[in-house]
């Protein structure tokens, strides 16, 4: 099925690059990263979001990578602007990502340690009447549920969902009763994207588009056509990126990306606690990863 809107594509999820002491968003490095990837192709950016180290940003601070990103991005790409944890701090970001010029925002997912399903779709019908703006849900865990998002999607409250719970039954369960309400997107990138696709998933957000535009939207164009093996392919090509982004449970997701640009010669700085930088073995072993990769296509 082919797309049938600007959304239905990859979504790329930067790295928000530091200054080599940790304390300062480097913007002329996220711009030249934008730049690079906006040439291949990429037309979705969500800065300073997960791969972005949103925990680890100040409102301030991730209000500099949203609108360094837009004026990257004007006339090139649409760009989502990450708001989440307290609803002031939310909407500290969201106020100044809308008068930037960003196409939406989306809801980071609530860390807070009580929630319930009446909560939570207070909290995203509170950002939606203060920001007036397509409002998109980061699932990534049961609150919210479905039936709450479903719900949301039929009030008109949120526009597309980032859907990363790897529960296939219930994403196509999800993408069934949403139909022609709201987007969805996988929210697990490229190691996951063919089983959404064929859920109903139509697009996919990624970090390893941040290296690896190229690849990520010939899988992606790919699965728009239907030839489900060269998608494969490509998904195999990326798998093992994506296998050492998750160990120790997603541990290493941002170290590995930075990492990467660093060897491909795009440092974006270092990460910040309570991420990690790489060990000198993990180094060398990822070094064979990203080779691996740059010899396969």
């Amino acid at each position: 099925m082919p797309p049938t809107s600007a959304w239905d594509t990859v979504h790329l999820v930067p790295p928000t690059p530091f200054s080599a002491d940790g304390r300062h968003v480097d913007t002329d490095r996220l711009a030249s990263l934008l730049d690079d990837c906006l040439k291949s192709g990429i037309s979705v950016v969500i800065p300073a979001a997960g791969t972005g180290e949103f925990h680890s940003l100040s409102a301030d601070e991730a209000c500099l990578a949203v609108s360094t990103t837009i004026d990257i991005c004007k006339g090139r790409a649409k760009v989502l602007a990450p708001v989440g944890l307290g609803l002031a701090h939310a909407l500290a970001i969201g106020e100044k990502a809308m008068a930037a010029g960003a196409d939406g925002v989306l809801v980071m997912p609530p860390v807070h340690p009580y929630l319930g399903d009446e909560g939570v779709s207070l909290y995203f019908k509170a950002l939606r009447d203060a920001l007036k703006t397509p409002l998109w849900v980061y699932k990534r865990g049961p609150n919210p549920s479905d039936s709450a998002l479903v719900a949301l999607a039929k009030e008109g409250v949120i526009t597309g969902v980032k859907y990363a719970v790897n529960d296939l039954n219930a994403l196509a369960d999800f993408t069934t009763k949403s139909a022609g309400l709201c987007h969805v997107v996988c929210g697990t990138a490229e190691r996951n994207a063919p089983f959404y696709h064929l859920a109903g998933a139509r697009g996919f957000t990624s970090g390893a588009a941040a290296l690896f535009p190229n690849i990520s939207l010939k899988l992606h164009m790919a699965l728009t056509n239907a030839d489900y093996a060269e998608a494969m392919r490509l998904r195999s090509v990326l798998n093992p990126l994506e296998a050492f982004r998750a160990r120790q449970a997603d541990a290493l997701n941002i170290t590995t990306i930075k990492a990467g640009l660093a060897l491909l010669g795009n440092s974006a700085g270092p990460v910040r606690p309570p991420n990690r930088p790489l060990t000198d073995a993990e180094t060398v072993e990822l070094r064979s990863v990203v080779e691996l990769i740059q010899q396969s296509v």
